[in-house]
């Protein structure tokens, strides 16, 4: 199954995501006003029976793609966490000791189909296909091998950046990771219900059809259940907290020269098992 949030209209729904368009469940379960609400009270299941009973109640074509969470409250992303994506930065250094975080803001981020917005300060929108989880069940200090008990959902993520950006500060990405509508998360959630979703995932991005990121997330320097055991050393994990995992070797500020990323250009980042996240790009228009 698969649960999304959508618009129709100025209306924001949540539902599942079926042949032939979108099943609204809002409707029926007022006591949980989001899918952040559902994943807290653990309530995926529920939405799964519900869908199960009902038929399409928004035709394809009548509704679009919102973040599946668009009240996070906290969105951590694990950088350089590919062999070859180390590899790239070319000043030889081994595997590091820690994984390298940073935060994101929902403010930085569109839905499925939406357009990136490239700034007028500077052109150097950069793409990063990656998967994300969704916390179910909270925690501190939680074990490597309990870690998969606290996962609610799968969902990718473009984690779009501003190259230039990144470098303003001597120990901060925050400004090039920050944009507004600069990346983008969906489409929708998947529930976590076998370790091999993960495990044996591959991920794929294509620009205009091209593949630039090709490779399996069990090729992680630090593999999700590290990840997760790491991030809730120093802080408890909430339900609805978002950990974007980490990016394969071929982004675009690696070619020579870079190959950034321009209004009319397709983004999509594809996991089997999840879905696609398909994005156009276009410049912010500056009243």
């Amino acid at each position: 199954m698969k649960f999304a949030t959508v618009r129709v209209g100025d209306v924001q729904l949540y539902g599942a995501i079926v042949e032939g368009g979108f099943i609204e469940l809002s409707d029926a379960f007022h006591q949980w006003p989001t899918l952040r609400d559902v994943i807290e009270a653990g309530a995926l299941p529920d939405l799964t029976i519900a869908a199960e009973q009902k038929s399409v109640s928004h035709p394809d074509g009548t509704f679009t793609y919102d973040l599946p969470i668009p009240n996070a409250a906290r969105i951590l992303c694990v950088g350089v966490n590919f062999p070859d994506r180390n590899a790239e930065y070319k000043d030889g250094s081994a595997q590091p000791k820690y994984m390298s975080l940073f935060p994101r803001f929902v403010s930085g981020f569109t839905g499925h189909n939406s357009n990136l917005v490239r700034p007028p300060e500077n052109h150097t929108l950069d793409y990063e296909g990656e998967v994300a989880i969704v916390i179910g069940k909270g925690g501190r200090r939680i074990k490597s091998e309990d870690a998969y008990d606290h996962i609610a959902a799968l969902t990718l993520c473009n984690e779009g950046t501003i190259r230039d950006w990144v470098r303003h500060a001597k120990f901060n990405v925050t400004q090039g990771k920050n944009w507004d509508k600069s990346g983008a998360i969906g489409p929708w959630l998947v529930p976590f219900t076998d370790p091999a979703q993960l495990d044996d995932a591959r991920i794929v991005t294509r620009v205009n059809g091209e593949v630039r990121q090709d490779d399996t997330l069990n090729r992680m320097m630090f593999p999700i259940r590290e990840e997760i055991a790491y991030i809730s050393t120093f802080m408890t994990l909430q339900p609805g907290d978002i950990i974007v995992t980490g990016t394969p070797t071929g982004a675009g500020a690696r070619f020579d020269p870079p190959r950034y990323l321009k209004p009319g250009d397709v983004v999509e980042i594809e996991v089997e098992g999840i879905g696609t996240l398909r994005n156009g790009i276009e410049d912010e228009v500056v009243a």
